[in-house]
């Protein structure tokens, strides 16, 4: 036992020994993943604190879950757990399965031209920045000047200021994430149907299989490892709806569905100068994002065969 932990101790140094210079790439990535992520974790126990920056972490009082049980007693608490939840489940139920939709059906173009024409412009709107499209939202969407509002007046219909409409500000912000993100994360159902073997369609032909039947007895199946793992990715952030966008559209018509944990976060945090606070709201989310990534990768391994670890 000894020899062969000897030899695997070795072999691992020996590899080391023999790829340096591969190794010696990845040390300033290892470096910065350190500094940036790793050692500033420490001071989450701010949110454990009486933070005062005049004494600094160490020095400012205990105060163990003052501030956690502050945040759970404010009616803010209910207010951005359910507004986070409304947009991350809608986000969810309609941008998760439209990128699978796009690569099955990227998959029967046989037009190559036509095919690679269609990806990128569809891959292409996820380039643009969440400021730019903030703005290109607000401006295609004004009552007065918008686009869109002018389309419809065309036809006789009124849209009013959805801008300012509360109850619309979660369409706004999902529908417009399926237009800049769905082609974009189609990549990886694409890449996975790219790998199927040629002589799995030649065989279902031969038994007189149609493009439906094709679709659902071999492309969904050589799919779902990789929907899996990426449903168990997604449900790991349930609660971290993206901040940038969700700020850039608030205003103080919308607010009342439009304030989320992170955006209520930032708030406390760098605007009120409510460190610990702000802390505590975080670490909650983040705990809570955790315990459900832990749960949904177990119940995937129990029901099958993929999960994360």
């Amino acid at each position: 036992m000894q020899h062969a932990r000897m030899t695997g101790g070795s072999s691992v140094w020996e590899r080391i020994r023999r790829n340096w210079g591969l190794y010696l790439l990845m040390v300033p990535a290892i470096a910065i993943f350190i500094c940036f992520t790793y050692m500033p974790m420490y001071g989450v126990i701010i949110a454990f604190k009486d933070f005062r920056p005049a004494q600094g972490i160490w020095g400012s009082r205990w105060v163990g879950l003052k501030y956690f049980e502050r945040y759970f007693d404010s009616y803010m608490f209910t207010n951005t757990i359910i507004n986070t939840l409304v947009i991350s489940l809608y986000t969810l139920v309609v941008t998760f399965p439209l990128p699978i939709l796009l690569a099955l059906m990227c998959n029967q173009m046989y037009a190559k031209r036509f095919k690679k024409v269609f990806q990128v412009s569809t891959y292409l709107p996820h380039f643009i920045s969440t400021v730019v499209m903030c703005g290109m939202i607000i401006m295609f969407l004004s009552p007065s000047s918008g686009v869109i509002p002018r389309i419809l007046g065309i036809a006789g219909i009124k849209m009013g200021d959805l801008m300012g409409n509360a109850n619309a500000f979660s369409s706004i912000y999902v529908w417009s994430e399926v237009w800049q993100h769905v082609g974009w994360d189609s990549i990886m159902y694409i890449a996975a149907l790219s790998s199927v073997d040629p002589q799995l369609y030649e065989a279902a032909e031969v038994d007189g299989a149609n493009k439906w039947q094709k679709i659902l007895a071999i492309d969904i199946p050589m799919l779902v490892p990789t929907m899996v793992t990426l449903f168990i990715l997604r449900c790991g952030s349930l609660l971290g709806v993206g901040f940038e966008k969700v700020y850039l559209l608030q205003n103080d018509l919308n607010i009342a569905k439009s304030e989320i944990i992170s955006t209520y976060l930032y708030k406390m945090g760098l605007k009120s100068n409510q460190y610990s606070y702000s802390a505590a709201i975080g670490l909650f989310n983040n705990v809570v994002n955790f315990v459900i990534l832990i749960l949904v990768n177990q119940i995937s391994k129990s029901i099958g065969d993929t999960s994360l670890f």
